[in-house]
């Protein structure tokens, strides 16, 4: 039953640190550099990612500018980041790429904010699915003999106690990037 349990709480941690990457993800109108996360850039034929090619700076609050260690990489950098889905057209002046971030209007933060909860609601079913399968695992345990009824009890009284405090954390998170992104 101390795996069951060990096992569920890892996937919901796994879970939230999921939501957390996805969060800092999110353009909020200021300049943030894991917005490049998912960039990536052909580099002799292979896929990398442009923090191992360059150096990335925020040097005013809605400006990133990204510095390649090798300027023959320069228009590949620039390449990957028109066709990649930031929405953010780079100014390359021959030595750094700038990107600009515009200012987000009311509509378009009330856009993300929903998307934002619209994630947290998508993985509190996860957090719930995983709640469903550990249970599902217990009540197996019990009909195999290995583990009473009492211990069942327990079990599922602990693992909704995970759940509710996993959610919470979601929810948690989810507040936390709404006012980031309204108070810009």
């Amino acid at each position: 039953m101390k795996e069951i349990l060990k096992n569920t709480e890892e996937k919901m941690n796994k879970t939230v640190a999921v939501l957390e990457r996805d969060y800092k993800a999110i353009r909020a109108g200021r300049a943030n550099v894991s917005v490049l996360d998912k960039v990536n850039v052909d580099y002799y034929g292979c896929p990398t990612p442009i923090q191992q090619m360059a150096a990335i700076s925020v040097p005013e609050p809605r400006v990133l500018m990204i510095q390649p260690w090798d300027a023959s990489t320069l228009k590949d950098i620039e390449k990957a980041i028109l066709t990649s889905d930031i929405g953010i057209n780079p100014q390359n002046d021959g030595r750094v790429i700038r990107l600009s971030f515009p200012p987000l209007t009311e509509e378009r933060r009330k856009e993300i904010v929903k998307d934002v909860y619209k994630s947290a609601e998508e993985n509190k079913v996860a957090i719930r699915n995983t709640r469903r399968d550990a249970i599902e695992k217990l009540k197996a345990l019990k009909k195999n003999g290995e583990i009473t009824e009492d211990d069942v009890a327990d079990g599922e009284k602990k693992i909704q106690n995970l759940t509710d405090r996993f959610c919470k954390e979601i929810d948690e998170l989810a507040a936390v990037k709404e006012k980031e992104i309204l108070e810009i």
